[in-house]
């Protein structure tokens, strides 16, 4: 499917307001802001282990939100068909084809 960073931030960006204020600030600090498990663990005053426990945790509870969820992949899967259908409509010489695929290129902003 996708690589394990990639789909980590995807599942956080999809379900981190699910997580735990410290579990949130933990994976925030680790995946976006790229501080390492002493940084952190100085940030908050706690040790590398803690930190190291708390990212397992609350990456355990990003895979079970997805696996019952489903929402990361049912985004994956829409944006894996919006571009076959875009490399379609370029291949192809309606305009009307083209008017679909500029309303397409719009929804993705």
């Amino acid at each position: 499917m996708l690589d394990k960073y990639l789909q980590t931030s995807l599942l956080f960006d999809f379900y981190g307001q699910l997580l735990s204020k410290r579990q949130r600030e933990v994976m925030s600090l680790y995946h976006e802001e790229n501080l390492s498990l002493a940084e952190i663990a100085a940030e908050f005053n706690i040790t590398r282990a803690a930190v190291f426990d708390s990212l397992k945790k609350a990456q355990k509870a990003l895979e079970d939100y997805e696996e019952k969820l489903g929402l990361v992949e049912r985004f994956v899967k829409t944006r894996e068909a919006i571009e076959k259908i875009d490399e379609i409509i370029d291949g192809l010489k309606d305009e009307r084809l083209k008017e679909v695929k500029k309303i397409i290129d719009e929804l993705e902003g």
